[in-house]
């Protein structure tokens, strides 16, 4: 994959194929330890431990497709940057996948098109919740970050769906705007 973003939305995948509803997306650019974490947390079936076991292996697959690629690439992304990769779930409960990066590190793949990721990931699930947070840490330590929440959204559309499309054009306008303002602090 040619940027995490795209990392990102293959699980936000795996969460909704899991029957998950309620999906956590964490972003933490942390430039002062010179880390970039990525965290998506669902609600979904989980995975048992045989399961867990093999998820990593790029030949593994629950799909009907033969390989099994997005948690292995994920996983040699982080590792190939000098990062560290950890999958954990719960049957029945959900499941966990965190992915950390050295910023500086030259292979570390560029963030991509994040805003385009969460409304393509609306698109997939409409009727999913959706929790987006990006935290940028600057070196002098000084923290600020923002939250999307398409359960708030929701409340304040009424009647209006998530998925019509003067929604996603204001959803992708406003991530795009608060993402420009945290990278430009």
């Amino acid at each position: 994959m040619e940027d995490l973003s795209l990392h990102i939305l293959d699980m936000i995948q795996n969460s909704i194929d899991a029957s998950a509803k309620n999906i956590e997306i964490t972003i933490v650019d942390h430039k002062r330890d010179n880390v970039l974490s990525i965290e998506i947390k669902d609600d979904g079936r989980g995975m048992d431990e045989e399961i867990l076991k093999k998820v990593e292996d790029p030949f593994y697959t629950t799909k009907s497709k033969k390989t099994g690629l997005g948690i292995p690439l994920l996983k040699q992304s982080a590792i190939e940057t000098e990062g560290q990769f950890t999958i954990t779930s719960i049957p029945l409960k959900g499941t966990s996948i965190k992915a950390t990066f050295r910023r500086d590190h030259i292979d570390r793949k560029p963030m991509g098109d994040i805003a385009s990721t969460i409304v393509a990931a609306i698109l997939l699930c409409p009727e999913c919740h959706f929790r987006f947070t990006y935290k940028s840490v600057k070196l002098t330590g000084e923290e600020e970050s923002f939250i999307f929440d398409t359960g708030e959204l929701r409340a304040e559309l009424e009647d209006i769906p998530l998925n019509a499309p003067p929604v996603l054009k204001f959803i992708k306008e406003y991530l795009n705007e608060e993402l420009k303002r945290l990278k430009d602090e």
